[in-house]
């Protein structure tokens, strides 16, 4: 090989690899910076923080730590006998507001039955007795309703299907009515939040597909998104004592995007794969998918 072939050849090498190393850079850029995915991503859900709705000693704990359970399944019971007694002793003052009330309307009638023989001071005080026996009654009606709704919720019960959590609850506690008692991971509310930055925004839309890889799974999810975050806390601004905004006077020169959550819902989960929230997820848009999906939605829009 002559020395000029040698040249042409090392020179057009060298530009080989230049041209690589320059498609390696883009690509990475474009990567990074530009396609909307994030290794930011979490596996969210309601926690539902159960309380009971009356005061007591818990008697019976029915669930386990980490047991599912339905909707309206029982959870734990608070003193059902003390609430069964202020059942008892409603019904009683029921009775007796009855028997009251009966002897006044009695007493009204004979009084209006005797005529002028009794004056109308007394007629009319009788009639005020009726009304107070009336009322007194209503009374009782309302705390019989009253002593059984709470003898009823005396049994707590779920309100969501879900999973029970951190469960320390225990036979012989005494519980305070409207205090957590226990966890409740609402499963019908399992999505996955990722958050992107905000640059990336203009390429995310409702209603885009996205790929969901969790952290130790090889098997990637699919999904869309559901919603876009309305907003978040600004860190550089408070409140001052004359209700002016407190604005950080400061600046970095290094100026990070803020991360916005984008939520996720999931098609299908396989069995195998638990979406425990707090989970670390990859999401990212799949855009020529999209893409092509808005093409179409264009095309068959109305003119």
């Amino acid at each position: 090989m002559t020395p000029v072939l040698r040249t042409l050849s090392r020179v057009g090498v060298t530009l080989a690899a230049v041209a690589l190393a320059a498609a390696g850079i883009f690509w990475m850029w474009h990567h990074y910076e530009v396609e909307p995915w994030t290794r930011d991503g979490r596996v969210r859900a309601d926690v539902v923080r159960v309380a009971p709705d009356v005061s007591g000693l818990v008697t019976d704990v029915l669930v386990d730590d980490n047991q599912g359970v339905e909707r309206g399944q029982p959870l734990f019971k608070v003193d059902p006998p003390r609430y069964r007694l202020g059942v008892a002793e409603a019904e009683a003052a029921l009775a007796s507001a009855r028997a009251t009330l009966a002897q006044a309307r009695r007493e009204a009638e004979r009084n209006n039955a005797l005529g002028d023989l009794v004056s109308r001071e007394e007629r009319e005080q009788g009639e005020a007795r009726v009304l107070t026996a009336a009322a007194g009654l209503r009374r009782a009606e309302t705390a019989l309703d009253v002593a059984r709704l709470d003898l009823e919720r005396t049994v707590v019960r779920a309100s969501v299907n879900g999973i029970v959590t951190n469960l320390q609850l225990r036979p012989g506690d005494y519980v305070t009515a409207g205090a957590q008692a226990l966890a409740l991971v609402d499963t019908d509310s399992l999505r996955v939040e990722g958050y992107f930055e905000e640059d990336k925004l203009p390429r995310i839309h409702v209603g885009d597909r996205v790929t969901v890889r969790l952290m130790g799974e090889e098997e990637t999810l699919t999904g869309r998104v559901e919603s876009i975050a309305a907003g978040i806390a600004d860190q550089d601004r408070g409140a001052s004592p004359n209700l002016l905004p407190a604005v950080n006077p400061t600046f970095a020169w290094v100026r990070l995007p803020q991360r916005i959550p984008v939520r996720v819902a999931l098609d299908e989960v396989p069995d195998h794969i638990n979406l425990i929230p707090g989970r670390t997820a990859t999401v990212a848009i799949i855009e020529e998918q999209n893409k092509e999906g808005r093409q179409r939605q264009g095309e068959g829009a109305p003119r």
